[in-house]
């Protein structure tokens, strides 16, 4: 039997925050634009923002303030005490809108390790375009898999697991015991959810195309005494009750054969 005088377990695992929340940003103007191209067939977005200029369309401002209304109605042990974004204008304005109506707010700290992936040559072409300007592209990435592909001059989902291991460690470093916010985009989140959970390449993969993210969704771990275990993916509760529409939007140009998922664009979102 255990000795009734020895302390109680921890409830969180020494060096991990309490809670990380994980927030994708609202709909973008980007996420429309690679919508329409899709369903237009075209192969290439009509957009005139560089990708991290890229601002929140007018749902995607209405969610945001709809995530705002929600945690002002919590009690402070319920809000974020630390609060990390992307630096890309759609991530950033997602978490000043939300965090806006709470008086004792902490600030928002851009980080880049948490910004979207890099598609370098492929920046604002869909999956058409790829196959008609960049067969070989294409050919190579079926064969190498989405998760390892890295597109001339951009990044893998490797190269953000990576980044996203570089912060987890800053994060415990830093903020260990404390609930930390992160307002950032799908393949990021989806990096977490591999290194947090010790994900497969099939398993992530199968997560990624089975269960779409939404705009402005939740991704919550919760502190337990073996590390960070997950509490709801992709919630959008708050954004029911607060009145505003969820949407979803495909994240990535889908490999040779793959379909979109309907309604969705065919770039990072």
């Amino acid at each position: 039997m255990p000795d009734p005088s020895s302390p109680p377990p921890p409830t969180t695992a020494p060096g991990w925050p309490s809670e990380l929340v994980l927030v994708r940003h609202g709909e973008s103007v980007g996420n429309l634009a690679a919508a329409e191209a899709g369903a237009r067939g075209l192969g290439r977005l009509d957009l005139d923002y560089r990708d991290p200029d890229t601002p929140l369309s007018d749902t995607g401002l209405d969610q945001a303030r709809a995530l705002g209304r929600a945690l002002a109605g919590r009690p402070p042990e319920r809000r974020p005490e630390v609060v990390l974004a992307s630096p890309y204008a759609r991530a950033l304005t997602t978490a000043r809108c939300g965090l806006e109506p709470i008086a004792s707010a902490p600030p928002v700290t851009p980080d880049e390790r948490a910004r979207e992936r890099d598609l370098g040559l492929f920046d604002g072409l869909t999956g058409s375009g790829i196959r008609e300007l960049h067969p070989e592209e294409a050919e190579r990435r079926d064969a190498m898999g989405k998760f390892y592909y890295r597109p001339p001059g951009g990044e893998s989902w490797v190269d953000v697991v990576l980044r996203v291991r570089s912060l987890l460690r800053d994060l415990r470093t830093e903020h260990p015991g404390r609930r930390v916010w992160v307002f950032t985009h799908q393949a990021v989140i989806m990096s977490f959810r591999y290194v947090l959970e010790s994900m497969t390449e099939e398993e992530l993969l199968a997560a990624d195309h089975g269960t779409p993210l939404a705009n402005c969704s939740l991704t919550t771990y919760r502190g337990g005494p073996h590390g960070p275990r997950l509490e709801a993916y992709g919630s959008v509760e708050h954004l029911e009750e607060g009145g505003s529409a969820p949407t979803t939007h495909e994240d990535a140009p889908p490999a040779e054969g793959e379909p979109a998922r309907p309604g969705g664009g065919e770039v990072d979102g």
